[in-house]
């Protein structure tokens, strides 16, 4: 996030002397991003950080593609993915490029017997269903439903989930995911027309320091491998750090929507973007206040972008027949827009209460084999009179 936060005990000055109060020193990592040029954290640790004492076995993940090059709009039935007992395992892959993947998961328990730490992607899980505890090195973030749970490449956690009952809609990003900069100022603060603010931003408050030896089982994911390894140290002995690469929560009821006269286009609804891909909250709202307007989107053509919306809660009036958890793909190069009816529907309407979140990627998705087993083959023909 584009603004600081400190958490614990810190020396007074980068890269000094920092003593415990038997004289030996903490130990201080620099954790940042795109080499020395991005956002970063300086946290101090009671053990070295870099204690590898054994590398188990290394397996691929990679999704295995089913259609490359896309052209056809699909609706993929998201509560259809089969809930899992193993957090890593219950993570499928649907839609993926170069630059993202988008992720269903209904994990059934927490991750109890190991830590995980993605390192070729940012991680944005949004919580359909489920509470519970996200705990990392870097501090714990309580959540619920709505909440987006933003987790920089590199950051080792688990998930502590309260029942069995969870569903997670998750981008993997390859470029950091940050607030969208038209939001902010030249100093980075959030502007007073940005639908959000820094109060809304959930920082960690809670550090776990655990200073313990022994065998710490941690799965790294890197190029698409999951990677077992075990530390000499427990992962979560930070006595504290300032910076500002960390994880934090955003809840998608605290996105207070930007409205007019006429129908406003996608990017009010802007929450998250990075140089390949944005990802936008559509939550209840009151609807266009023109006496002549109609409330359901125009159709628009995709030329540059694949749209993905991902349907959480509400009435999805641009849509016949969208239940909770579907996912719609509309791909570069064909026009969509609302079912039929839909239009008329929407004349006279003044609000509604859908909840979605929708990712728009500058290039093409391709669709995996996980996707087509829950998708809706013949969605493209829906718009048929």
């Amino acid at each position: 996030m584009p603004f600081y936060h400190k958490l614990g005990s810190i020396p007074p000055k980068r890269h000094t002397q920092f003593r415990k109060s038997d004289g030996s020193l903490y130990y201080e990592q620099l954790f940042g991003t795109i080499g020395f040029d991005g956002m970063y954290t300086n946290s101090y640790h009671e053990q070295r950080p870099t204690q590898v004492k054994e590398i188990i076995k290394q397996y691929s993940v990679a999704p295995k593609i089913a259609i490359k090059n896309n052209i056809k709009s699909y609706q993929l039935k998201g509560f259809k993915v089969t809930p899992e007992n193993d957090f890593l395992d219950s993570r499928k892959t649907v839609l993926i490029n170069t630059d993202c993947a988008i992720i269903l998961a209904a994990p059934k328990q927490s991750t109890n017997a190991y830590f995980y730490k993605n390192t070729d992607a940012d991680e944005l899980i949004f919580v359909h269903k489920g509470t519970g505890k996200l705990r990392t090195m870097l501090g714990n973030l309580d959540f619920k439903y709505g909440d987006y749970l933003l987790i920089p490449r590199g950051i080792i956690y688990k998930i502590d989930f309260d029942t069995e009952d969870n569903r997670l809609f998750i981008v993997e990003s390859r470029r950091p995911i940050y607030t969208p900069k038209r939001y902010r100022n030249w100093f980075g603060q959030l502007l007073e027309h940005a639908p959000f603010c820094e109060r809304d931003i959930r920082r960690p408050t809670e550090l776990e320091t655990n200073n313990q030896s022994g065998d710490f089982l941690i799965k790294v994911k890197k190029q698409d491998d999951i990677i077992e390894m075990v530390y000499a140290s427990h992962p979560f002995d930070v006595v504290g750090y300032d910076g500002y690469n960390y994880p934090y929560a955003f809840s998608i009821h605290d996105f207070e929507p930007i409205t007019g006269r006429i129908h406003q286009p996608p990017p009010v609804h802007q929450t998250f973007e990075t140089d390949a891909f944005v990802v936008c909250s559509f939550v209840p709202r009151l609807y266009d206040y023109h006496p002549q307007s109609i409330p359901a989107p125009y159709n628009h053509s995709n030329i540059d972008s694949d749209e993905v919306l991902y349907y959480v809660d509400g009435d999805f009036m641009s849509r016949n027949d969208i239940e909770v958890g579907h996912i719609s793909l509309h791909p570069a190069g064909i026009p969509h827009g609302p079912h039929p009816g839909a239009t008329e529907r929407s004349i006279g309407k003044t609000k509604t209460e859908e909840l979605a979140v929708m990712v728009d990627t500058f290039k093409p998705l391709m669709v995996t084999e996980e996707g087509m087993n829950i998708a809706d083959d013949s969605y493209h023909k829906s718009w048929l009179e």
